[in-house]
């Protein structure tokens, strides 16, 4: 009778807990659950993804400015930084492409510790010069500005995107450029089209306009 009730104990223990063999399928199974969200979660494309919209809303936030100065005041703000000091500089003359920190955008004033053009004339708030990308000096960092030749031509504003997504979208959209610090130009390029391809070494952009 004492056997008896050992042995029915002992089998009331084995189903009212786990085996180590199933205890680890337990675990290995959530573990496969928690990398399945991570994936599709994927921080870090979100991360990407989020300072991709920033650069886009920052840098249609400068266009407009730049746009709004050329109305009131019928010149870019770098031909009147270049009047200030003496230069010759026209609304003809190519600009850039240069860094948003540079002096002739109106960001900054002679240096990123002032105040430019854009800020003192109110088309943007002085909060604006705080931005990462005014004094960053990695590419894939920076927001980079500049016009053609020609006083019609439109002002760009141009960046490296982080996430993938930015990048899928500009590829379908045609939106992916080289840009040349010489003469302000942008030219439609297919470098970057490929799945792996590595956009900071290529240097490839997209723009704002688009």
């Amino acid at each position: 009778m004492n056997n008896l009730r050992k042995l029915q104990k002992g089998h009331a223990c084995r189903q009212a807990g786990f085996t180590l063999v199933e205890l680890l399928i337990v675990i290995g199974l959530l573990g496969a659950i928690a990398l399945i969200v991570i994936a599709a979660i994927n921080p870090i494309e979100q991360a990407n993804r989020a300072r991709d919209t920033r650069f886009k809303a920052d840098g249609a936030q400068l266009i407009s400015a730049a746009d709004r100065f050329f109305a009131a005041r019928s010149e870019f703000t770098w031909v009147t930084v270049s009047k200030a000091a003496g230069g010759g500089l026209t609304n003809d003359d190519p600009y850039g492409f240069v860094t948003a920190g540079d002096q002739g955008i109106g960001i900054c004033g002679a240096t990123c510790a002032t105040d430019g053009y854009l800020i003192t004339t109110d088309e943007l708030k002085p909060e604006f010069r705080n931005r990462d990308f005014i004094e960053a000096t990695v590419v894939d960092k920076q927001l980079m500005i500049g016009k053609s030749q020609g006083t019609s031509e439109s002002v760009y504003a141009c960046f490296i995107p982080a996430s993938k997504a930015t990048r899928d979208k500009a590829v379908a959209d045609e939106n992916v450029y080289t840009i040349s610090a010489a003469d302000g130009t942008r030219t439609s390029t297919t470098i970057c089209d490929a799945a792996a391809a590595n956009w900071v070494s290529s240097a490839c952009y997209i723009c704002i306009p688009e």
